[in-house]
């Protein structure tokens, strides 16, 4: 069934047979995944990226294609929004996200009979429903910004047979009446963790969520909440998702250099001798850039033979940098405008990643206080040197 071949089988039982072959489903997690029936949370008009960009599958009219979709092991969309204005048609503003990732979390979460959860972001409550089945209804409590979606999953967590309370709100602010939670899973990415959540968590509680940067999205946390109101614990993964809305990055990476009129005319020009594609070519090096170069969005603009210029943008203050790539070359042109010097920004966090023995993304936590949040390396409590 993988990749979308059609199975008159297809099932709740092949989806947790073939995430338990491909090892990401636990025994203590199939029969979870078996009892509750993807199929039930998936709307009946879905998207899939194409050539072209995001393509719709109708229940209706193509039904063994979209049942195919959803048991495969795949991420589907299923919201979006049109976003003409910037040259993209359709943007995603929902999704299901790929069973494997959703079984990882929960497993994450190492659940035990009588735990209370809290999720930020209801989505089609898919997870919602699984999170119940496991638990109860009464242990479960999920919110969703986004009414449309929230009134959805009520209705279709209902049909399905679970009713875990369902509240219409900001997910990073949690639900405080019903705290403290013995666990919380976010189901998108966040750069700043809401200290909300880690409020709302018991001490010795954990946080499940995704995590990423403008230059990197993203890792999966686990964080476990210690007695002193923080919050900390390592990388486990890695787990791209849909932003929170209040930190969506700016899509259109290039609105900020087109406020000049000649862009490079008004910037400072010098050379570099970072090749771009060692920082962005190279997962870790990419996270660590990230991690140290805050609030910082990159495109990728192609020229002919292998040629390509990296831009680099901060909206806030206004400050670009782009690296004009050439095959072949050891040194490559720049420009920088604005109070920050981008790539130079980048140029550091680089030497710092290679001074520190060029260390994998899983060696890097985050650290969450009442005052901020702060990323380290190996050691907990230590920011990244």
């Amino acid at each position: 069934m993988s990749g979308g071949q059609v199975s008159s089988e297809s099932s709740p039982a092949t989806l947790a047979r073939q995430l338990t072959e491909a090892g990401h489903l636990t025994p203590s997690w199939r029969g979870t995944f078996t009892q509750v029936d993807r199929k039930r949370f998936i709307p009946d008009r879905i998207w899939i990226r194409g050539e072209g960009g995001y393509h719709p599958i109708n229940r209706a009219t193509d039904p063994d294609r979209w049942n195919a979709l959803v048991y495969d092991d795949r991420a589907l969309v299923t919201q979006v929004e049109d976003d003409s204005d910037t040259g993209t048609a359709l943007v995603p503003s929902s999704s299901a996200s790929m069973p494997r990732v959703v079984a990882t979390m929960l497993d994450a979460l190492d659940l035990a009979d009588g735990m209370t959860v809290l999720e930020a972001g209801t989505g089609t409550g898919y997870n919602a429903a699984l999170l119940a089945a496991r638990l109860g209804d009464r242990h479960v409590v999920s919110v969703e910004m986004d009414p449309r979606l929230a009134d959805t999953a009520r209705e279709r967590l209902k049909g399905a047979g679970f009713a875990p309370t369902v509240i219409t709100g900001d997910g990073a602010q949690g639900c405080p009446a019903r705290a403290p939670y013995d666990r919380v899973i976010a189901t998108y990415a966040l750069h700043t963790v809401p200290y909300p959540l880690v409020e709302q968590t018991a001490p010795g509680g954990v946080i499940v969520l995704p995590w990423g940067t403008g230059l990197y999205n993203g890792v999966l946390l686990r964080l476990t909440v210690g007695e002193d109101g923080t919050a900390g614990g390592p990388v486990i993964g890695d787990s791209a998702f849909m932003w929170n809305r209040h930190e969506a990055p700016e899509r259109d990476v290039m609105a900020t250099v087109r406020k000049q009129a000649q862009p490079r005319a008004t910037a400072t020009a010098t050379r570099t001798g970072l090749d771009p594609r060692n920082v962005f070519g190279d997962e870790n090096a990419a996270f660590t850039a990230g991690a140290l170069v805050p609030d910082c969005r990159y495109t990728v603009g192609h020229g002919p033979d292998g040629e390509f210029t990296l831009w680099l943008a901060d909206h806030a203050t206004g400050s670009w940098a782009s690296v004009d790539h050439v095959p072949d070359a050891t040194e490559f042109d720049t420009h920088q405008h604005g109070p920050r010097r981008l790539w130079s920004e980048v140029e550091s966090a680089y030497d710092r990643w290679e001074s520190a023995g060029s260390p994998e993304r899983t060696r890097y936590g985050l650290t969450v206080t009442p005052t901020g949040q702060y990323v380290w390396l190996d050691t907990p409590g230590t920011p990244v040197p």
